[in-house]
């Protein structure tokens, strides 16, 4: 999922051309346009999860239910989305949450003009709308699965040149499109990102308006923690407001089902199904 690494399917090919209500940080003035609407109670996960590009298929969901896992990441929609989902669906979502999986639900929405990820990119001109529109899309594909409003939707933004004044600038304003309308839909915010590109410009932002209240920081040290290596202020995203990706393309067999994916510790909120 960066300029070194193609995510998922995107590791294997390139990209196709067709929070807690209130969180410390960058997250509360992310989070106050939540104030006026009586928000669901979040669903927090902490523990291990996987992501891999496509869904698993029910039968490997139950093999791999272990404990080792207790959360998985699936890509619910995108115009930049790697892989199709042939298993993603809304009785899919209600067997696994059944077996206790918890989800983490993706959205690969437009990327930065300024990186090399996804064919659909961020302008300037209509930065806004698409980010409002496509919150809007993300929040349809959320509902049609059946993770229900209080549940957050992780954007995920590939690597870009943050020094790059107008891309930045640029994905910002989408970015805030995007989560200030998910949360109009009482969806929690969340955002996926480099340390060293897209999360880092999201928690170093001065203006934290509308920015996301959970942020999931990709940095592959091998290290399951979403403390001792977490690379920002301190009081940033604290109140299980957390994901870290840290190690990538772990091909591992359980129960007899061999599947490619990369692990992550997690501390934050996760889809509500039930």
């Amino acid at each position: 999922m960066s300029s070194h690494r193609q995510s998922r399917k995107r590791r294997y090919i390139t990209w196709g051309v067709a929070g807690a209500a209130v969180v410390a940080g960058a997250g509360i003035a992310a989070q106050t346009s939540m104030a006026a609407t009586t928000w669901p109670a979040q669903k927090t996960f902490t523990g291990r999860a996987f992501d891999t590009c496509a869904a698993p298929s029910l039968a490997a969901m139950k093999a791999w239910n272990t404990g080792f896992y207790g959360a998985a990441a699936v890509y619910i929609g995108g115009k930049n989305r790697g892989c199709a989902q042939p298993n993603l669906t809304a009785s899919w979502v209600k067997s696994v949450s059944a077996l206790g999986w918890k989800l983490v639900p993706l959205y690969v929405g437009a990327q930065p003009s300024c990186g090399s990820g996804g064919s659909v990119k961020i302008s300037a001109a209509t930065a806004a709308s698409v980010g409002k529109s496509e919150a809007d899309d993300a929040v349809t594909k959320a509902a049609a699965l059946g993770m229900k409003a209080g549940s957050p939707i992780y954007l995920d933004m590939e690597a870009y040149d943050t020094t790059n004044t107008s891309c930045n600038n640029a994905v910002l304003t989408y970015v805030r499109a995007f989560d200030k309308e998910l949360r109009a839909k009482t969806y929690r915010a969340g955002f996926y990102g480099f340390t060293s590109s897209s999360a880092k410009a999201i928690a170093n932002a001065t203006d934290e308006t509308d920015l996301p209240g959970n942020l999931w920081y990709a940095l592959w040290d091998k290290k399951n923690t979403t403390t001792t290596d977490w690379p920002f202020g301190s009081t940033q995203y604290t109140g299980h407001s957390r994901g870290h990706q840290y190690m990538v393309n772990s091909k591992e067999t359980h129960g007899s089902y061999t599947i490619t994916v990369d692990r992550d510790a997690w501390d934050g909120p996760v889809a509500i199904t039930g």
